[in-house]
């Protein structure tokens, strides 16, 4: 009797112990979640897309028809690491575009979640920071996704080959972002002067460093 009643305590605390296991798997990620995004790798042959632009007009990268390829940058506004590199984006943009490598900015995220990445105030902070490139709104968050992104700033080099944009860089711009005059690799502009050279880039892959993409809820 002993025994049997260890036996049933034991099926017991079995049941309970299933139970929750089942309860805590059934709490699936959103789709958009930085852990559940696989998004591009380096090889890969990366969509285009229309996103509406700070001056009201829609974008695709199909637009650039001189373009050699593009330096996409989701970034965004209210993120310290992001503003840490707006002044780099920008002469970055000016730097390459010229040479056939413009820069694409797209803001990720949700307004909603983060009321500072709203499209009149993007319109602003692009105005009072003198952006020369689009500044483009994710809507419905549909691209990042695609992409992979899960930071902003995070950059993705596409290079055209074939009538096809492939993906050549994966990161972030530099190794630092709090000082500018302390960096030491700049990954994008050492990625970015190999395909103008028609070089293999050293370094294709980085980790990108700063603020998570604000999904909506």
């Amino acid at each position: 009797m002993k025994n049997l009643k260890i036996l049933m305590t034991a099926c017991i605390v079995g049941l309970g112990l299933l139970s929750f296991t089942t309860i805590d798997h059934d709490k699936t990620p959103s789709k958009h979640t930085a852990s559940s995004i696989k998004g591009y790798e380096v090889g890969d042959s990366a969509t285009d897309f229309k996103l509406k632009n700070i001056d009201g007009k829609k974008v695709s990268l199909s637009n650039f028809k001189s373009a050699k390829g593009f330096i996409v940058i989701f970034t965004c506004n209210h993120c310290p690491y992001a503003k840490k590199y707006e002044d780099r984006i920008v002469e970055l943009d000016k730097k390459y575009k010229d040479q056939g490598y413009p820069v694409i900015a797209i803001n990720p995220n949700d307004p909603n979640v983060q009321p500072e990445d709203g499209y009149k105030q993007m319109i602003e902070r692009a105005k009072q920071k003198g952006f020369t490139f689009p500044y483009l709104l994710d809507e419905g968050q549909k691209v990042f996704p695609q992409y992979g992104a899960t930071k902003t700033p995070h950059v993705f080099i596409l290079q055209k080959e074939n009538g096809k944009n492939i993906v050549k860089y994966i990161g972030a711009i530099d190794n630092n972002y709090e000082d500018p005059n302390d960096v030491s690799e700049h990954y994008v502009q050492d990625a970015v002067n190999a395909l103008i050279k028609g070089e293999p880039i050293k370094m294709t892959k980085t980790v990108a460093i700063g603020c998570t993409v604000k999904v909506k809820k």
